[in-house]
């Protein structure tokens, strides 16, 4: 997924990283759901013991509340590991937008392997839903309007990785995956190396092909980053004026980046205000588990 942003054209980092339909991205899936199954199973699942290993059956899942559906290659494997004969047929596309009490997929196959990763499967796929659902609503929130919605690195532990794609799934970009692939240098940052100035030299000397971006408070702030010689810039808790102040300042010098405060309710504001970028914690940290059921029926 490419998107055009002011002038800035910007490839979602974890599509550069993992591309859809590659092996680094089915290796990625593969070792997050042998994790989740193994801290769910354990030694084996001693309730599922009690069905007969052969017994085959069917299951359907449905959702209970309107959301993005996203997380469909996790949920599949969950099944396809315990049982790799499992069939999984999907009604809905990654992606789409479901109302309640939609049937969402049916799977057939071993009736332990469809109880034992039962819950997994759900978890995965109700939690990465809700990420790509809450980024959907606040890319809705801005439609018609020239910013991008961005991710942070406050994700659940483990799920990193798999939130922030779940975040392009519901239109939305990645700030950085993580520490190795980008410079972010903020207030302790600063307050260590000296300066704005003599941080970003640093950063520019020591790693000169690296997506550098800084963290400033107030305009004086972003006046030093942009004599500096910042690209990028993160202006922290800056209010509406301050943020129409900064644009009218950088004359697209440097992509603008807001962040603090951001909520459904303010984020359109912020986007007027005519930054290129706006970062929201709330996508990957404050969400809420999507609603869905799944029926199993023994043959």
């Amino acid at each position: 997924m490419n998107a055009h942003y002011n002038g800035i054209m910007t490839t979602p980092l974890f599509s550069q990283h993992y591309p859809p339909h590659s092996n680094a991205f089915a290796q990625l899936v593969s070792a997050q759901v042998s994790a989740a199954l193994t801290e769910d199973m354990g030694s084996g699942d001693l309730t599922a013991q009690l069905i007969p290993a052969q017994q085959p059956a069917e299951a359907t899942v449905i959702s209970r509340e309107a959301a993005v559906i996203c997380g469909q290659h996790w949920f599949n494997d969950c099944f396809l590991q315990l049982d790799p004969k499992a069939v999984i047929t999907w009604h809905v596309k990654e992606g789409e937008s479901v109302v309640p009490n939609q049937k969402l997929c049916e799977i057939s196959g071993h009736a332990r392997a469809l109880l034992s990763a039962e819950r997994t499967a759900l978890n995965f796929l109700q939690t990465l839903s809700a990420t790509a659902t809450e980024t959907r609503r606040y890319v809705d929130a801005i439609k018609g309007l020239s910013a991008a919605i961005l991710d942070t690195r406050k994700t659940i532990p483990g799920l990193r990785l798999a939130q922030k794609y779940a975040v392009t799934v519901g239109g939305g970009l990645n700030q950085r995956l993580a520490l190795y692939d980008g410079i972010l240098i903020k207030e302790n940052h600063i307050a260590t190396a000296g300066s704005i100035t003599a941080a970003l030299h640093s950063a520019f000397e020591l790693h000169p092909h690296v997506s550098t971006q800084i963290e400033v408070e107030n305009i004086v702030q972003l006046q030093e980053a942009l004599q500096a010689g910042a690209k990028s810039i993160l202006l922290d808790n800056f209010s509406l004026e301050q943020l129409r102040e900064a644009v009218n300042i950088n004359q697209k010098r440097a992509v603008l980046e807001a962040s603090g405060n951001v909520s459904l309710s303010t984020v359109r504001d912020i986007a007027a205000t005519g930054v290129d970028r706006i970062s929201v914690g709330s996508l990957t940290k404050h969400i809420h588990a999507v609603d869905l059921s799944m029926r199993i029926k023994m043959h």
